[in-house]
């Protein structure tokens, strides 16, 4: 068993929060409610959060800190001599898979950032940031460079351990994160005309009230809150008994959509103020939101910062991901910990490759019509991560007897406990159901 442990509850919490806001919260939140009707988005959004991913975020919490350990050697525990253990082994394969081109991305951030430092950044045209991106993704050399130096961050980090590591750091960038949001937020809201994007925010047009709406909702908030991988059961594993289980997925939860929140009113009321269209897509960030900064004053400071934003929050995410599958191959030996993040983290690169090059060398190979890294991202995001948060409700709604279940929440608790009744009527009837629709609608799409 690892000896590994969180100094405090706000180190844990801060590392979980940091998990869950990355790239699915600054990045994907933003582009998916800009283009499926904005504040209907973020209504369902929120609703799928409090009553479907986060009580699959509490549920991973109890099996992790019940079995105090990596996520297969935890159900192994938990349900011997079953194949309950699958879960924690598909989780590291999809963990796997997500960090790998999870660590592209990163890797175009720092090459962004680079080039915000030595000013190559300003004085483009739209159609120049476009050609910029383009370029940056086709370019072999600088993808595959860009990526290592992600990965080589994330390893250093992960290989120092909890304390010292991950709870270390997320200590530093989690606050960091929240300030610079702020005041990008005060900056965006200083815009001529930046009532529109408030009212676009906030505002329901209920024209975009349907299933399709929903379903894409409710996948973005397993994405967001980084359900169904066996993140939180590894990272729970490392909580100490006092710790209140029921608090911790409330603090995390909350910051997630504080955050989400806070994207959408830093990006929203300047998309509008400037004359852009909301439902720019996935190059939201890359190419919109340089064009932006541009045209602001000081626009070349705003924009190193949300780059600087942008990479604390991926990097906290990846710090999450890969202390996944470390744990898994380390099996709770410390002394260990050092080399098997160096060995998980060159397998996750080479994995990632393809990913990579999916933009330039590997354009022209598809599977079912997705380039490389889309494909990842579609498995991963449409089917890894429901599948993993299924069987995780199932599994604490039905395998799991309730009165351990129940002693486990109460750790740390005080007062009445009729919330753990409501908690558990989500588990095991609503949010199987929310998940099924999800498969059912990504099979009507295959056929």
């Amino acid at each position: 068993m690892s000896n590994q442990q969180w100094s405090s509850k706000l180190g844990f919490v801060l590392a979980a929060a940091g998990s869950a806001i990355g790239l699915g919260a600054i990045w994907k939140f933003p582009y998916m409610a800009g283009s499926n009707g904005g504040s209907i988005f973020l209504l369902l959004f929120i609703l799928f959060t409090v009553l479907i991913a986060g009580p699959i975020l509490l549920a991973e919490f109890v099996i992790g800190r019940r079995g105090k350990a990596d996520a297969v050697t935890t159900f192994k525990k938990l349900a011997p001599g079953t194949a309950w253990p699958f879960i924690g082994i598909i989780g590291t394969i999809i963990a796997i898979i997500i960090l790998s081109f999870y660590s592209v991305v990163g890797g175009w951030i720092l090459s962004y950032l680079w080039r915000s430092m030595t000013g190559g950044l300003t004085g483009l045209t739209q159609e120049e940031y476009g050609g910029l991106f383009e370029s940056i993704i086709a370019n072999p050399v600088e993808v595959l460079v860009a990526q290592a130096l992600f990965m080589i961050i994330t390893i250093w980090v992960v290989q120092s351990g909890i304390q010292n590591g991950i709870e270390r750091a997320s200590k530093i960038m989690m606050p960091a994160l929240f300030i610079m949001f702020i005041v990008l937020a005060i900056r965006s809201l200083t815009l001529d005309g930046a009532m529109e994007g408030l009212e676009y925010l906030f505002v329901p047009d209920w024209s975009y009230f349907d299933s399709n709406t929903m379903l894409l909702a409710l996948g973005q908030s397993f994405f967001a809150l980084s359900v169904g991988v066996s993140v939180m059961i590894t990272y729970a594993s490392y909580l100490k008994d006092q710790d209140n289980l029921g608090r911790s997925t409330a603090s995390v939860a909350i910051l997630n959509i504080v955050i989400s929140l806070l994207a959408g009113i830093v990006i929203f009321p300047a998309v509008f103020a400037l004359g852009f269209e909301p439902g720019e897509g996935p190059g939201l960030v890359f190419v919109v939101l340089p064009a932006i900064f541009n045209e602001l004053a000081f626009g070349g400071v705003f924009m190193f910062v949300f780059l600087v934003l942008l990479l604390f929050a991926t990097l906290t995410s990846a710090f999450s991901i890969l202390e996944i599958v470390t744990a898994t191959f380390s099996r709770g030996q410390d002394d260990k910990r050092k080399k098997y993040a160096w060995i998980s983290g060159i397998i996750i690169f080479i994995v990632g490759l393809p990913s990579a090059l999916s933009f330039g060398v590997f354009s022209d190979v598809t599977i079912a019509g997705y380039i490389m890294f889309d494909f990842a991202d579609y498995i991963t995001s449409s089917f890894g991560l429901p599948l993993g948060a299924l069987l995780i409700s199932l599994f604490v709604g039905y395998k799991l007897k309730k009165e351990d279940v129940f002693g486990e929440l109460s750790k740390g608790a005080g007062g009445t406990y009729g919330w753990m009744t409501v908690w558990y009527t989500l588990i095991k009837v609503v949010a199987p159901v929310g998940i099924i629709l999800i498969f059912l609608d990504k099979m009507r799409e295959l056929l």
